[in-house]
């Protein structure tokens, strides 16, 4: 059962500038966004792929696809390596990690540890394929970056 009431809702649009409620402020002049780069058909031309996917309780990504587009099959060994959260990995002969059987790759539990990864929580893969690297970004990290950039392109402000 819908409920009418005769009150209006007030607008959500902002106030035009000049206006009352915005005398004394500064309007934010922004350039323009910066817009993907395609090809004549319209494809985005870029070599890095994206894949947002789940650590599940062994430490296995689920994103095989990302490791496929680099053509890392079963038995590629691998170097992992960590910095401020970000993990990093990238083909090695004498690599502790690898893709397994099934095309998957397991994160050894201290990556996991590194990382403060648990099962369940999300990673951000960013396959380059010019460097046949694959970097990855737990949430809390990629929300940080974030935030920094954002502040950044706000002229430092604050949330």
């Amino acid at each position: 059962m819908a409920v009418v009431t005769a009150s209006l809702v007030p607008a959500v649009l902002p106030r035009t500038p000049g206006s009352a409620a915005t005398a004394g402020r500064h309007s934010l002049r922004l350039g323009p966004l910066p817009l993907p780069v395609l090809g004549p058909d319209g494809t985005r031309l870029a070599d890095t792929v994206y894949a947002l996917t789940a650590v599940d309780r062994s430490g296995r990504i689920g994103a095989r696809g990302i490791l496929a587009e680099l053509g890392w099959l079963p038995g590629t060994r691998l170097a992992v390596s960590e910095r401020a959260g970000v993990i990093t990995l990238r083909v090695a002969g004498e690599g502790r990690s690898r893709v397994d059987r099934r095309g998957y790759l397991i994160l050894a539990l201290t990556v996991r540890r590194w990382c403060r990864l648990a099962t369940g929580d999300q990673l951000l893969l960013v396959a380059d394929r010019r460097t046949a690297v694959v970097t990855g970004y737990p949430l809390p990290v990629l929300d940080r970056l974030l935030d920094a950039a954002s502040a950044a392109g706000h002229g430092g402000a604050q949330k």
